[in-house]
């Protein structure tokens, strides 16, 4: 009888113990599998935040995997810019700048300007042409004088004394701050401009502008940025900067 109950007692020890082992494995095999999902998870994340450093520059635009959550609604764009790629060519974009419908050129393919103030805006244009690259239009002294709608023409007729800093018989006028050119990865030419018109009414101190201009598949391309004087010292001059530097055509 002792040997009979022992025998039970050892079976049902045995018994007892034998699921506990199963339920051990699998938890140990359930944690493996979790720990392989999270390490995949993990990578996925890495690729996105690499991805946006790429598109945004030096600062991403997203925060990459192990930053703190967004929960109180903090701006992650932190570069105050957007990447946009347009049919032939590249931009990046204030983000508190809003698309336009105007068309002040011919060719216009994209325009911007402030949501704050409208006198800061940029324009995109892309016209035929038989040049196959931009110093084939001579001299940037000579390219600028071929664009000079791009600054406007004065409609005044009449006669003025020379006062203000103005000609006479004139009410406008355009001051070249810089003129340099640039290449970019492909070797592509671009002559830029940095100019500041004025006119006689002394609206915003007058305009700041920039023009950046290339030739590629045919097409002539110019960037114009455009802004208040006294808002381009007031901070407007990054957004512009920005704009302006990261043009490119494809």
């Amino acid at each position: 009888m002792a040997t009979i109950l022992a025998n039970k007692t050892a079976f049902a020890a045995k018994a007892s113990t034998a699921p506990r082992r199963s339920a051990r494995a699998a938890v140990v095999v359930r944690a493996q599998q979790e720990s392989g999902a999270e390490v995949s998870r993990r990578a996925t994340l890495a690729s996105i935040a690499g991805a946006a450093a790429v598109l945004g520059g030096s600062a991403p635009a997203f925060a990459a995997y192990g930053d703190s959550a967004n929960v109180f609604g903090k701006a992650t764009n932190t570069t105050g810019f957007v990447p946009f790629a347009g049919d032939g060519f590249a931009v990046l974009l204030p983000s508190k700048w809003n698309p336009s419908r105007e068309e002040d050129f011919p060719g216009t393919l994209l325009r911007y300007e402030d949501n704050f103030d409208a006198v800061n805006n940029f324009v995109v244009t892309a016209n035929p042409t038989d040049k196959s690259k931009i110093t084939d239009f001579g001299t940037k002294e000579a390219f600028l004088s071929s664009v000079g709608y791009l600054l406007g023409q004065q409609s005044f007729s009449g006669k003025t004394q020379s006062e203000g800093g103005f000609a006479p018989d004139r009410v406008s006028a355009a001051s070249i701050l810089d003129i340099s050119s640039t290449t970019d990865k492909k070797g592509r030419e671009y002559y830029t401009y940095e100019l500041l018109t004025r006119t006689a009414d002394g609206n915003e101190g007058g305009r700041h502008q920039l023009i950046k201009a290339t030739v590629a598949d045919g097409k002539l391309w110019v960037l114009l940025v455009r802004c208040g004087d006294k808002r381009w010292f007031k901070g407007v001059k990054k957004e512009a900067v920005g704009i302006f530097d990261s043009f490119i055509v494809a």
